[in-house]
């Protein structure tokens, strides 16, 4: 979110329902940018209090959460329209914030630890290998092109663009050439 923001010379600072906020303009359409600074499994509680002061809003398609996943290996990127929490707290956070399941969703994938016994809390918490950093900011400019195609043509766009082909996904982490 903040190299969305910050393509788009959108400032997010403002402190509102509990998290930063921010408005501008992408794609030609006013944009706002929420980054909620409560703990990840509590994010539903700032995007719940945002949604009260907007009630003209329609999560279905006016909101698009973007997450971190393990399930998808490193840069890979996942546009859907709706779906469950995936195990992943703060989506099941938001989903009972919003009581339903239906808000477009932006999955960044970070693959799993590289060993079994390793600790998914741990890793997630550890800062990227340096092959990962070095071609990070590849994949994160890919998933703002994949926000703006989302604010200018849809989520069904954004998917058949920037989501990956049935013969290239996979689980796991895979090498930073791969992805």
């Amino acid at each position: 979110m903040d190299a969305f923001a910050s393509r788009h010379g959108i400032s997010v600072g403002a402190e509102r329902w509990e998290g930063e906020f921010g408005i501008g303009v992408a794609a030609g359409r006013a944009t706002a940018c929420l980054k909620p600074k409560t703990f990840m499994n509590a994010s539903g509680r700032s995007l719940g209090l945002a949604l009260e002061d907007s009630p003209e809003m329609d999560p279905s398609r006016d909101l698009i959460v973007i997450y971190d996943d393990l399930d998808l290996a490193f840069g890979r990127l996942r546009l859907r329209p709706s779906g469950s929490g995936g195990g992943h707290r703060g989506v099941e956070s938001i989903i009972d914030a919003l009581g339903g399941r239906r808000f477009p969703r932006l999955r960044f994938g970070v693959g799993r630890p590289p060993s079994p016994e390793g600790k998914v809390i741990d890793f997630v918490l550890s800062p990227f290998s340096e092959a990962e950093a070095l071609a990070l900011n590849g994949h994160v400019e890919l998933a703002v092109d994949a926000l703006d195609v989302f604010l200018a043509d849809g989520i069904e766009t954004a998917m058949e663009r920037f989501n990956p082909s049935p013969s290239v996904e996979g689980g796991g982490r895979v090498s930073v050439e791969e992805s």
